[in-house]
């Protein structure tokens, strides 16, 4: 019975009850050791009748072990594996050391890995809830591998509307007990805290366990217990009254622990070693090792009646208290230890199982061992593809961390066999490929910490380079611009005498940082460095120099047109190029030449590829450019549903740049609409960090929102400054908004040189609504008498297509020019085109300026209308997703793989929309209109 703990277990049964009515419960236990975390699991165990049970725990001495917390949570389901969509199939086959299918799923090897994994044990938690109600329950997660941890958080925060309960316990990290290394974090997940039990509660647990203690003896256990349900329970037979006693009652629980072991005869002492050392608790593993010793099964008794093993529902034998490992693995003397790791990796060697042979091997010699460590790095490679070359130079391989494990046992192990090499040179190079592949795997932080481990070993300048090259690249995608371009440049100018090849490249990351960092003298810097160098892609760091040298409004006509000219051999140069990253980088570049059609067909392309392989890291880029460009193309629900799942993802894998990108498309759309709240909360983290473009574009999207809602001061001051400050990248497509703004305020002057550049700019990219809008600014700006043909010539270049948002808002304004000449009749007809073109995109504040003109012009127009289908207006963003999908004929499960959500959460988002559609079934969404 659990005594004081009626909160917490109502919270755990609303949990389990939630799951038995088909939503999903999560929940983190947390609290110190002995706290009654594990009590409260049991209790939940015992309590879900009807459902399915499962359940793994955090095991120490396996923490450095990928995937081995996972394996333990879901070894037993292995046979679903095959039932799951081919890339998660793969993934969590690799995880669990199971090898590939060859199903060629085309996965991008690297970050997408264990994001794909996460997916896959969303999908399979999903699949065995599709039977019976599940409960899933972890215990000392604080003690599970990264790779496990992440999976299972993942797959936790999109827990929807499956009947799952998901219970995970863990250590408190301001308790005096945590772990020496983090604990594991759960944002945005609901936590429950465990506290000490109250002087009653306290009180009747020690009754029960020992009641009729001498009174004096009684208040010091109920003192030193500070409510600790395990504390109460172990001090009264721990001479807890012990005068001079000076350690912790967590230590001396401990030191009990380690007493009732070293009472057991010793065949059974080394069974409880055995299952202490091992997180698998396989019965054959262990006795097979054990018996090597002279133990038997029979030997399991002693221990099991001393309450120190039990043997699971799955039939795995584990300790019946984290505390217990501890103690029986510490206890021992160290060669047993040893012996005992010697032992079972003997028989996984045997049974075939190369991967935990080898890190029981890598804790059975106690220093530098380079026999040990070269079987470690034997073990890696038979989990590796591809070929290791210079990290991020165009044409070489990136590994593939595919075969077991995927990318974060491959790192691991060579990471254990670098600290297991006499040779400073060797070890350094282990520690370089580890920290490669962690960066591939998208580690950011271990990745930089190997990095430098590995440093400090290896004097080959171009190995330093490399190292350097991994840091300074990660620095780059986390917006530590100022430091990425130094690295950068260092690095390079460090190995030009050697390999030109790879300075040059390196030249070129360092002015591409630079850029990020607004630093544009130092891409002229590194531009004219390296032509002085003779490198062989001088001309393209030139280019890019010249490209953003043709931004700046003072180099107006040869600037702009160079630097058009400039930006188009780039992208010929990079189609050259394969990989993924290329590729965003091109699309995006598109968008720079105002090519609305190629950067939505890039997007396209680069969006399924990475969906269809579970590059979930890649996807996120994809989705933040497609995003950006159907809001230009007027297709405002994409682009916000695009922009929500983008988000979602760069939120979950940890691309800062990439999400502060995301948050500012959805603040444009925010200020396009008119709302102030959205439109300030999603572009604040942009301006803070003042790191262009989004920094830019989040001041653009509150000047626009300035501009619509007619607040002309605010616009002009705050797009002046964005597009004349130091961080001018990405203000072009503002210039027309400061030329209105300007002159709304009777002030044309402030909005001429805006007004020049883009008319430069559009000369040079030669886009026909670019052209268009080039030619509203200047009928803004000039005399009456040419107006009127102007801004026909733009009406005529806006038909051949381009941005809805912009030909309205050139019909508005040429509208309210007519209206102000007196030609009612012709300023009507297109105030009413303007206004049907705000109320389609939403646009509520220009669509009431619409109306505003419209009354001025002698009418009295229905006011307040959207202009869109209400019922798909009504959808979430997630549910139009969903429902697109299901009326292209894929099953829950193909969308699932698709989103990234259960096959449940699918059926469940169609549950939900199908009323708002007013459909009954998936054959009735083929007749509707869904875009």
């Amino acid at each position: 019975m659990l005594y004081g703990r009626d909160a917490e277990a109502a919270e755990i049964d609303r949990s389990l009850d939630r799951a038995r009515s088909g939503r999903s419960g999560v929940l983190v236990l947390r609290g110190e050791a002995g706290i009654g975390k594990s009590a409260l699991l049991d209790r939940a165990a015992a309590s879900a009748e009807g459902m399915r049970v499962v359940r793994g725990t955090g095991v120490e001495y396996e923490s450095g072990m990928p995937y081995a917390g996972l394996h333990l949570l879901l070894g037993r389901y292995l046979d679903r594996i095959g039932d799951l969509p081919d890339a998660q199939a793969d993934a969590l086959r690799d995880a669990f050391n199971l090898g590939g299918s060859g199903s060629g799923s085309g996965a991008e090897p690297g970050k997408g890995d264990r994001f794909l994994v996460g997916l896959a044990v969303l999908t399979l938690l999903s699949d065995l809830a599709e039977e019976r109600p599940l409960l899933c329950l972890v215990d000392d997660a604080h003690w599970l591998d990264e790779p496990s941890a992440q999976a299972l958080l993942f797959a936790a925060r999109r827990l929807d509307a499956e009947p799952i309960a998901l219970l995970l316990a863990a250590r408190d990290p301001d308790a005096p007990d945590a772990p020496g290394r983090p604990v594991v974090a759960a944002p945005g997940l609901p936590e429950l805290r465990l506290r000490g039990l109250d002087a009653d509660a306290a009180a009747r647990v020690l009754d029960a366990r020992a009641g009729g203690l001498p009174g004096h003896l009684r208040r010091e256990i109920l003192t030193e217990a500070m409510g600790n349900p395990l504390a109460l329970l172990e001090l009264p037979g721990m001479q807890a009254g012990a005068k001079g006693e000076r350690s912790t009652a967590y230590e001396r629980i401990q030191r009990s622990y380690a007493g009732r072991i070293a009472a057991l005869p010793e065949p059974s002492r080394l069974l409880v070693l055995m299952v202490a050392s091992d997180d698998l608790g396989d019965v054959g593993v262990v006795m097979d090792a054990a018996e090597r010793f002279g133990a038997s099964v029979r030997d399991l008794e002693p221990a099991e009646r001393q309450g120190l093993l039990r043997t699971t529902a799955e039939g795995r034998l584990a300790v019946r208290h984290p505390l217990i490992r501890s103690a029986a693995y510490e206890s021992a003397p160290l060669g047993l230890r040893l012996d005992a790791h010697r032992a079972l990796a003997d028989v996984y060697l045997e049974r075939g199982d190369i991967c935990h042979r080898a890190w029981h091997i890598a804790r059975s010699v106690t220093g530098p061992d380079e026999g040990v460590a070269a079987v470690l790095e034997e073990t890696a490679e038979a989990g590796r593809g591809g070929v290791v070359g210079v990290v991020g130079v165009p044409d070489a391989r990136a590994i593939n961390g595919r075969g077991f494990g995927g990318s974060e046992a491959v790192a691991a192990l060579y990471e254990a066999a670098a600290a297991l090499t006499p040779d400073r040179a060797q070890r350094g190079r282990r520690l370089a490929v580890a920290a490669r592949i962690s960066a591939d795997a998208g580690l950011p932080e271990r990745a930089v910490d190997l990095a430098m481990r590995a440093r400090s070993d290896l004097d080959d300048p171009l190995a330093r380079a490399e190292l350097t090259l991994i840091r300074a690249s990660l620095a780059d995608e986390q917006d530590r611009t100022g430091e990425a371009y130094r690295m950068f440049a260092e690095t390079a100018a460090s190995v030009a005498d050697q390999d030109a090849r790879t300075a040059g490249y390196l030249f070129f990351q360092a002015a591409s940082a630079a850029v990020n960092a607004g630093d544009f003298a130092a891409v002229d810097q590194m531009a004219a460095r390296v032509e002085d160098l003779g490198l062989p892609n001088a001309a393209h760091l030139r280019a890019l120099a010249r490209l953003f040298a043709g931004q700046d409004p003072r180099a107006l006509r040869h600037g702009a047109a160079d630097g058009v000219a400039a930006l188009r051999e780039l992208m010929e140069a990079m189609r050259l190029c394969y990989g993924p990253r290329e590729r965003i980088r091109v699309a995006l570049w598109h968008l720079m030449l105002g090519d609305l059609a190629g950067a939505d067909a890039a997007a396209d392309e680069l969006e399924a590829r990475f969906r269809e392989g579970g590059a979930i890291g890649l996807l996120a880029s994809a989705l933040m450019l497609r995003s950006r460009t159907r809001l230009l193309l007027g297709r405002h629900r994409d682009a916000l549903t695009d922009a929500t799942e983008g988000l979602r993802i760069a939120e979950d894998t940890g691309q800062h740049r990439v999400r502060v990108s995301l948050s500012t498309v959805l603040g444009l759309l925010a200020a396009i609409e008119g709302d102030e709240r959205r439109c300030l909360e999603l572009t604040a983290e942009g301006i803070e960090r003042g790191v262009p473009p989004s920094s830019v574009h989040g001041a653009a999207a509150r000047g626009l929102l300035d501009l619509g809602l007619g607040r002309h001061e605010a616009a002009l001051e705050r797009l002046s400054d964005a597009v004349s400050g130091p961080h001018r990248h990405g203000a072009i497509a503002s210039l027309p908004d400061l030329v209105e703004a300007a002159v709304r305020l009777g002030r044309p002057e402030r909005g001429r040189d805006a007004a020049d550049w883009y008319r430069e700019w559009a000369a040079q990219v030669r886009e026909p609504w670019v052209e268009a809008v080039a030619l509203r600014c200047a009928a803004l700006l000039g005399p009456d008498e040419d107006a009127d043909k102007t801004f026909t010539r733009a009406l005529d270049l806006h038909r051949e297509g381009g941005p809805p948002f912009e030909r309205a808002r050139t019909e508005l304004l040429y509208g309210e020019w007519l209206r102000r000449v007196r030609r009612r009749n012709d300023a009507r007809t297109l105030l009413h085109t303007a206004l049907d073109g705000f109320e389609r995109l939403g646009a509520a504040p220009w669509a009431e300026r619409a109306r505003g003109e419209l009354r001025a012009a002698g009418e009295s127009p229905a006011g307040g209308g959207t202009g869109r289908d209400d019922a798909v207006g009504s959808l979430t963003p997630q549910e139009l997703q969903v429902v697109r999908l299901a009326a292209d004929g894929l099953s829950n499960r193909e969308i699932g793989a698709r989103l990234f959500l259960s096959p449940r959460t699918v059926g469940y988002h169609l549950y939900k929309a199908y009323p708002k559609l007013r459909v009954a079934s998936r054959n009735e969404l083929t007749r509707l209109d869904l875009t």
